[in-house]
């Protein structure tokens, strides 16, 4: 069912939030590096240094809010719903939302008919954060590592 699937890692000694993105062989798809900014802002690279995309935190919202950006064009955003026994989003692109248990980081992203466009879980007993994703169709790959972006760094804020 699924045809792409990605790694995220990320890195044990960095500055800055950054994360090696891996397909299925190990061979690095992405590579995210975050910038000096007010709220979290990550960059995502190809693996020939062009930049493909960026998640942006908007700030002074009473809720966390992260915009996403397709090289310089805004696609969506995905805002924390206020809940209290576990985190929900609203994502605003394409008509997807988020189903799932986020606190043990094992959740699916669902298309507007129900389809799932990708499952996301986190692998336990690793030095740094690591993730799977396992993708339907290999053309929302960065779209799904957006909103997974997003996700981490609200979590990270957080705790």
């Amino acid at each position: 069912m699924f045809e792409t699937k990605l790694l995220f890692k990320q890195r044990l000694f960095s500055w800055f939030d950054s994360y090696d993105i891996y397909d299925e062989t190990e061979q690095t798809v992405y590579v995210v590096k975050g910038q000096l900014a007010w709220g979290h802002c990550l960059k995502i690279f190809s693996v020939y240094g062009e930049e493909v995309g960026t998640v942006k935190e908007k700030v002074l919202t009473l809720l966390p809010k992260f915009e996403v950006y397709e090289k310089e064009r805004y696609i969506g955003c995905i805002q924390k719903e206020l809940t209290f026994l576990k985190p929900k989003y609203d994502i605003d692109f394409n008509g997807w939302h988020i189903e799932g248990g986020y606190m043990e980081w094992d959740y699916t992203i669902v298309g507007p008919g129900g389809q799932r466009i990708a499952a996301i879980s986190k692998e336990l007993f690793h030095m740094t954060d690591t993730y799977v994703m396992d993708i339907v169709n290999p053309e929302d790959a960065l779209y799904v590592l957006m909103f997974v972006l997003a996700i981490d760094a609200e979590k990270c804020s957080r705790n």
